[in-house]
């Protein structure tokens, strides 16, 4: 256990890539959080190694680890059936999925989730999982289906640009407008309430997060992997909270199209927070 405490829910937003010895991987924004919203450890770690290890610091005996990578792949090619149905479901709010299969280079959610295994991890892919849990366990999101997902947070069109730069612009006014984009999603995560909550002045490191944005591209990398483990965090916290009611698990539908099961029977899915016009329409 991390300083005596327990961990109710772990964000990892995991750097896809698992680098090299000449070019290490990318920072992968690590925060834990009590079921309370207060957040009681964030921070950066690079390599899957390292964030196995941070994991490991924090897990509690039921704590569940929410990964925004692609932890489970069967497909050789092409694109996982989750990742299709994301941007089926949340396209209109342009909101897609980036394809991983097989022959991907992507492939530090994979490597993260035999470490996890081997330290005990389960993995969940449907809500009655979830809660019957007996050990800590893992499963994957997709930050842009919780901020679009959870209508309380107000993107009812599209969502935040606090990412990518649009290319459309000159770069000087792309870079202001994500900087801008970020700027308004801390504030809406801050003021808006939440059910459960989430409270990212309760830790230093994210507390900075409601600092005005700059507009040089690593800085704000750096501050938006952090975010985005926040969300993480929270997401597992939501779908705790609100199970099949608020959240859909795409891929694992039984009505349609899945991906074969891997080796230790699991299943690829993701877990979104879904709007009633987001889910699959019945009949």
């Amino acid at each position: 256990m991390h300083d005596g405490r327990v961990t109710e829910y772990i964000g990892v937003d995991l750097a896809w890539g698992l680098g090299t010895d000449r070019k290490p991987a990318n920072e992968t924004g690590l925060v834990a959080m009590r079921a309370d919203g207060t957040i009681t450890d964030a921070g950066w770690a690079r390599g899957v190694d390292a964030v196995t290890a941070w994991i490991a610091e924090h897990l509690g005996p039921r704590s569940l680890i929410a990964v925004d990578a692609s932890l489970v792949v069967t497909n050789p090619t092409g694109i996982r059936e989750a990742e299709r149905q994301v941007g089926q479901r949340y396209g209109r709010w342009k909101v897609a999925a980036n394809p991983t299969n097989l022959a991907s280079a992507a492939s530090a959610g994979a490597r993260l989730l035999e470490r996890l295994t081997d330290l005990g991890v389960g993995y969940v892919s449907d809500t009655a999982a979830m809660r019957e849990r007996t050990g800590p366990a893992a499963f994957e999101c997709y930050p842009y289906t919780t901020l679009v997902g959870v209508e309380e947070l107000g993107y009812d069109d599209e969502r935040p640009r606090y990412k990518r730069l649009d290319l459309k612009v000159p770069a000087a006014d792309a870079r202001a407008r994500r900087a801008e984009a970020f700027d308004e999603l801390v504030r809406r995560l801050r003021s808006t309430p939440l059910e459960p909550p989430l409270h990212l002045d309760s830790h230093p490191l994210t507390a900075e997060l409601a600092g005005p944005s700059g507009i040089h591209g690593p800085t704000h990398k750096h501050r938006e992997d952090l975010l985005d483990g926040a969300l993480c965090a929270w997401t597992a916290a939501f779908w705790e909270r609100h199970g099949d009611g608020r959240v859909q698990i795409l891929g694992g539908d039984a009505c349609l199209p899945a991906d074969p099961l891997d080796e230790a029977g699991r299943q690829a899915v993701v877990v979104a927070p879904a709007r009633p016009s987001q889910r699959r329409p019945r009949g």
